[in-house]
């Protein structure tokens, strides 16, 4: 995946230069930007998409951009749950579903560690951590919004004509509601709470950790009209690995999963192409607040001491693969952006090495020089350090109880527990995974070898499907509705 140049806005003044980050005796400022339902790939500056995005550009020329971050799955069909609550109570997957409760109780959630550090705490939008309530975690907190913006019906099954769109639901009418509750788009909520915090935070020497998390490009895919037009459907390329349906869709994730339900069934090119016109829009309309926030930073006076780190809790399908939603493990659903601004941070850099997003949470205390006791993930420091060149032995991923996964090197191997189903890619060959190896037999030792990995591996990390007598939560029925 290659980085290009686009735009250098207002991070210029974040990129210092110097190779050894570090702690000094005046704490950093830490800012982290969270976004819902993002993939990889929507990144102009990654040149796969026609797609504008020149703030988050702006991110990649500035500092360095990690290419393969990963989400480790879910527990259930809101993915972002289980994503969410490994990063605040740095607990592997398996163990973070139980771990919000004690973590809590014992001042280890992310945000009270940073207290304890001596930051200002501050959280604004999305936060979806379940038995964790912002309020009591936060210094200050606004806005607060539990989940997704309110679908309606009209909003699924949809469009399934040129004229089926023209008479029904529309990403700027605000009768719908959503992200349109409240008046104002909730992405330029965020951005306003943003930017209202940090001119009070620049009349302050304290330290400050802020968590802005927005449901954007989350559905409702709701944004305003011109942006919708800045993408016209010709302007939209079908993915190259466009089906009508997934073959195991009923067996991985269910047809009348939430997400699912969005497009109608079978997937057709007008309606991939619709949906990703209004994803589009969304990020672009995300960005251009983030902008904001960026800009803020800079007029604070207090850029050059401050890490921006910017990411998303997963990724999504939007047509890949004929699925719409984030309930598998192809890459453009579990590998999402991962950028970081800040002192000392090499500008214009890309680090390759595979981590996953909540290591954040020990990168940041790092900076904070916080404890880090009871924290799974690893600092990313010796990375952008270039202290060291490999981080994990490999990436797992897990949804429920249908499916595993595991990438090592350039090898991905898929387990689909209900089907019967096992697939195998190369993704230095195959970056789309559309080439499944598992029946080739010439792949059979490799086969074989990444099966004993993922054994090994599930093993190591108490994986209930695979260990049923670990200390993994039991299962639990799943509901359709996700987040």
């Amino acid at each position: 995946m290659k980085f290009i140049s686009k735009t250098c806005t207002a991070l210029t003044a974040l990129a210092l230069g110097a190779t050894v980050l570090q702690a000094d005796t005046s704490k950093p400022n830490i800012v982290f930007i969270f976004a819902d339902d993002m993939s990889y790939e929507t990144l102009g500056a990654a040149d796969m998409l026609d797609i504008d995005t020149p703030h988050l550009d702006s991110m990649v020329e500035s500092g360095t951009s990690f290419t393969h971050a990963y989400n480790m799955g879910a527990w259930g069909g809101a993915v972002c749950a289980a994503s969410r609550s490994m990063i605040n109570n740095g607990r592997f997957l398996w163990q973070a579903q139980e771990s919000t409760k004690p973590a809590i109780e014992n001042n280890q959630m992310w945000s009270q560690r940073m207290q304890q550090a001596g930051y200002q705490t501050y959280f604004a939008g999305k936060w979806h951590v379940p038995g964790a309530n912002p309020n009591n975690l936060f210094n200050v907190t606004k806005n607060v919004r539990a989940g997704m913006p309110k679908q309606t019906p009209a909003g699924y099954n949809r469009p399934k004509s040129p004229e089926d769109y023209a008479k029904g639901w529309k990403p700027w009418e605000t009768k719908y509601g959503g992200f349109w509750e409240g008046g104002k788009h909730w992405s330029e909520v965020l951005a306003d709470d943003s930017t209202e915090f940090l001119e009070t935070a620049a009349k302050e020497d304290k330290p400050f950790f802020m968590y802005l998390a927005f449901n954007a490009p989350h559905d409702p895919r709701q944004a305003p009209k011109e942006y919708i037009d800045r993408y016209p459907l010709d302007r939209i390329k079908l993915p190259v690995n466009f089906l009508d349906q997934y073959p195991y869709a009923d067996k991985i994730c269910g047809l009348g999963l939430r997400d699912e339900k969005l497009m109608p069934y079978p997937r057709t090119e007008y309606t991939v192409k619709v949906h990703r016109q209004e994803y589009f829009a969304l990020v672009t309309h995300m960005d251009d607040q983030i902008g904001r926030i960026l800009q803020a930073v800079k007029d604070s006076g207090k850029a050059d001491n401050t890490y921006i780190v910017f990411t998303a809790d997963h990724g999504l399908a939007v047509g890949h693969h004929g699925l719409s939603g984030k309930q598998n493990m192809y890459d453009h659903s579990v590998r999402v952006p991962f950028l970081v601004v800040g002192p000392d941070v090499k500008a214009g850099a890309q680090i390759d090495t595979p981590i996953y997003i909540q290591d954040i949470l020990p990168t940041s205390l790092a900076l904070a020089s916080a404890p880090s006791d009871n924290i799974d993930f690893k600092s990313l420091l010796p990375l952008l350090n270039d202290e060291e060149k490999t981080h994990y032995d490999s990436i797992y991923g897990a949804y429920m109880d249908k499916q595993r996964m595991i990438t090592k090197g350039d090898w991905k191997f898929i387990s689909y527990p209900k089907a019967n189903v096992v697939r195998l890619f190369n993704t230095k060959k195959d970056p789309n995974e559309m080439n499944d190896l598992a029946k080739n037999p010439e792949y059979a030792s490799k086969l074989e070898e990444m099966q004993q990995s993922l054994t090994t591996l599930t093993t190591a990390l108490g994986d209930p499907l695979l260990n049923p007598n670990s200390k993994g939560p039991k299962k639990k029925k799943a509901k359709k509705s996700s987040h």
